[in-house]
């Protein structure tokens, strides 16, 4: 089986500071890796070098594409990095009003994604959104609302049907519970996990949040100051990690 996401040697630097230093690994389809570590531990560098938010100083991020298998994302030029942002990757922002036109409707949101890679017929594009809202849990009647008039658990799911309408196999995702009340949390994570597993999606979530990898992360990959010190199975590296660094993180949440 070919992975759908090598990443080799994938390094960034801010000057002096080291945002990200020679990070490989592998994604297979279907799998969820977290990735954790504390504030300034290179994760969102990560997240974002991988998304072209960032434009890192070496490596290499080879993703199995559709039509022409497996590519080096950071060479191709940039009409194919839009399109594919729009067809097999998603992102799904921390702060969801990063991630949403909030001038425009919820289901201008959703049917947006689907007029970006051709979509033309409005009622297909209107049932669609629709059946996306109804999956994210927000009510039909809702449809033509903004999303300013959404609390910040709605906004966020609102932001997750908008990138999964066009059914990409790559999402990946900044912090997706953060700033949320416990309970919004509890709620959206049921939903992430249980559209995971529907779509056979293949995600990469960064958090803070090591109940949240226990959730929804197969595998876990451990940052500290740029660089990855653990990598292993969730439960694996949560029930016995190895790495002192590691250990820390598991233990200061045991005593929160």
């Amino acid at each position: 089986m070919t992975p759908l996401l090598d990443v080799r040697k994938l390094s960034k630097s801010y000057g002096a500071r080291i945002g990200c230093a020679d990070v490989s690994f592998t994604l297979w389809p279907g799998e969820v890796l977290g990735v954790v570590g504390e504030s300034g531990s290179g994760k969102t560098t990560l997240l974002n070098c991988l998304a072209g938010l960032l434009s890192p100083d070496a490596g290499e991020v080879i993703f199995d594409t559709r039509t022409d298998g497996p590519r080096d994302v950071l060479r191709m030029s940039e009409p194919e990095r839009r399109m594919l942002a729009r067809t097999d990757w998603a992102f799904v922002h921390q702060n969801p009003r990063d991630g949403l036109r909030m001038g425009v409707s919820a289901g201008g949101n959703v049917g947006e994604r689907l007029m970006a890679v051709g979509a033309r017929h409005y009622g297909r594009i209107r049932g669609a959104a629709l059946d996306w809202l109804g999956r994210v849990e927000i009510a039909a009647d809702r449809i033509d609302d903004r999303p300013a008039a959404f609390s910040g658990g709605m906004q966020q799911r609102l932001q997750i049907a908008r990138n999964l309408v066009t059914g990409p196999r790559l999402a990946l995702m900044d912090e997706p519970t953060g700033g949320l009340d416990v309970s919004v949390q509890a709620r959206l994570l049921d939903l992430l996990r249980g559209l995971v597993r529907e779509l056979g999606l293949s995600a990469i979530i960064v958090t803070h949040d090591l109940a949240v990898t226990r959730l929804l992360a197969d595998r876990l990959m451990v940052m500290k100051q740029g660089r990855v010190v653990e990598t292993g199975l969730t439960d694996q590296v949560l029930d016995d990690p190895q790495h002192p660094y590691t250990q820390l993180l598991v233990s200061s949440v045991l005593q929160a």
